[in-house]
């Protein structure tokens, strides 16, 4: 297998924890996003997605989602498993996972896209060039601030977010967590239980 990513950006950071977790080394090349290697000729024969991480197997199936990588990692490496030892639970973690993509890493995504001279020209990952919304900035943190109670609540009655051990819709959660303080949205001081969890699992996941 070939692995390639870009250690800083988000995606990137859930598929390391997932690996670091489960202890998987893979061979692993960086992409320089900075300088937008991920969109040059190169990388786009590799990936025409033009995201990171990217997989690719040993008979060259291409895998370009964090969620089906760990998705099949998980089968392939068992031990330490992360995305759900039964069905119930398995279903549970992917619904997280949707619920925490749709409810915090995009609305987070939309305020620094639509926002950042950097982005102009490129609110959208991937290979087009889509132009800023500024009114998105406003309705990614109205978003945002929608969702954190609904977390909160959520982890006030449960010590993981899906079953009884970490998972990998806690390594989604704890992720979206660092990625919204990117927009200055961390996790707000009346949210205890999310932050009294977000230390707990940082323990478990980074030590």
């Amino acid at each position: 297998m070939k692995l390639y990513t870009c250690d800083p950006a988000p995606n990137a950071q859930r598929l390391a924890l997932f690996l670091t977790y489960k202890g998987i080394e893979l061979d692993t090349t960086q992409v320089d996003l900075a300088n937008g290697e991920q969109l040059g000729d190169a990388y786009r024969a590799i990936n025409p997605y033009c995201t990171v991480p990217a997989l690719i197997l040993d008979d060259g199936t291409l895998f370009t989602e964090v969620v089906g990588m760990a998705t099949y990692l998980d089968q392939i490496f068992p031990d330490k498993p992360l995305m759900g030892t039964d069905p119930v639970q398995r279903a549970q973690v992917m619904q997280w996972d949707h619920r925490i993509f749709m409810m915090m890493t995009s609305p987070t995504a939309d305020i620094l896209r639509n926002s950042k001279e950097n982005w102009k020209d490129r609110a959208i990952p991937g290979p087009l060039n889509i132009p800023q919304l500024p009114d998105l900035v406003q309705r990614g943190r109205d978003r945002l601030t929608a969702f954190y109670p609904i977390m909160e609540a959520h982890l006030a009655e449960n010590a993981y977010v899906a079953g009884d051990s970490v998972t990998f819709a806690d390594i989604d959660l704890f992720t979206a967590c660092g990625f919204c303080r990117w927009v200055k949205q961390g996790i707000p001081d009346e949210c205890t239980h999310m932050q009294a969890w977000y230390d707990k699992v940082s323990a478990e996941l980074v030590g």
